[in-house]
């Protein structure tokens, strides 16, 4: 609750019960599963579908991405214990393998979707969810969290910068363009820009200056069920039909080998 702020006026917020109040008199109920949303308004997007969420979890509790888990973890290790917040957590997977690397840090999982808030409010019993709009201004006190992370989710540089405290890190995974590359054209997947680093990098100067950047690229035997499921889980779900993906994913030799590709770059704010 210390690093929360009312979306509204920007008051610090206390916890009383099943509800979440600042001195100005705004109520927000903390939902049944565990979360609190915080929104201002209405939404910009609606954020992940339950079918979605539900792939997501699937797929990588299945511990298909382990290695990029590892990565971030690695990445986080060092940073100066406090509150690590995960800007677009989806299920809360990364936020809480890092919280179970640092015993003293807590997490916030800051994410639209709800289905996603349901499960991240149970990943881990540090962590706190909140729903609030990634384009928007967060529901975050000035300089508050010591790690923030962005695992393949929307970034908002402004307000990051805003939230990160002086000497603070940014972690960022973003795919490459070998990721899922053997994919793409036999299901019609979206693609990677060739300059995506770089303009993430760009995007977020001149309030954070790169640290390191580290690959992380390993190859991945699928079931047809997984790869529904990898599709599934990301911005593809959007653009191909699930019985169009069906019936392409069929004519997949099994087990489906293909290339995971990301990077892994840390951020210090200045």
């Amino acid at each position: 609750m210390p690093v929360l702020a009312c979306p509204h006026c920007g008051a610090a917020l206390v916890l009383a019960g099943t509800r979440v109040s600042c001195g100005s008199g705004h109520v927000f109920d903390v939902a049944r599963q565990g979360y609190v949303s915080l929104l201002s308004g209405r939404a910009s997007v609606s954020g992940d579908s339950a079918e979605m969420v539900a792939a997501r979890s699937a797929f990588l509790d299945a511990g298909h991405y382990r290695p990029i888990m590892d990565a971030v973890v690695a990445a986080a290790a060092g940073v100066p214990d406090g509150c690590v917040a995960d800007l677009g957590a989806g299920t809360g997977h990364y936020l809480a393998a890092v919280l179970d690397a640092a015993p003293e840090r807590v997490g916030l999982a800051l994410e639209i979707s709800k289905p996603a808030l349901r499960r991240a409010a149970r990943a881990h019993p540090r962590l706190g969810a909140v729903g609030c709009d990634a384009w928007a201004a967060l529901p975050v006190r000035h300089g508050t969290i010591s790690l923030a992370l962005n695992v393949f989710a929307p970034r908002n540089p402004a307000e990051l910068a805003r939230v990160v405290d002086q000497g603070g890190v940014l972690v960022v995974v973003s795919p490459t363009v070998a990721h899922l590359a053997g994919l793409i054209d036999e299901l019609g997947l979206l693609t990677v820009a060739p300059d995506k680093a770089q303009r993430i990098t760009a995007a977020l100067a001149p309030h954070f200056e790169p640290s390191t950047q580290d690959s992380c690229e390993f190859e991945l035997e699928l079931s047809h069920a997984d790869v529904l499921s990898l599709v599934g889980m990301g911005p593809s779900a959007w653009h191909v039909g699930a019985a169009v993906l069906g019936e392409r994913v069929g004519r997949l030799p099994e087990p489906v080998r293909v290339t995971a590709s990301v990077l892994v770059a840390s951020y210090g704010r200045t």
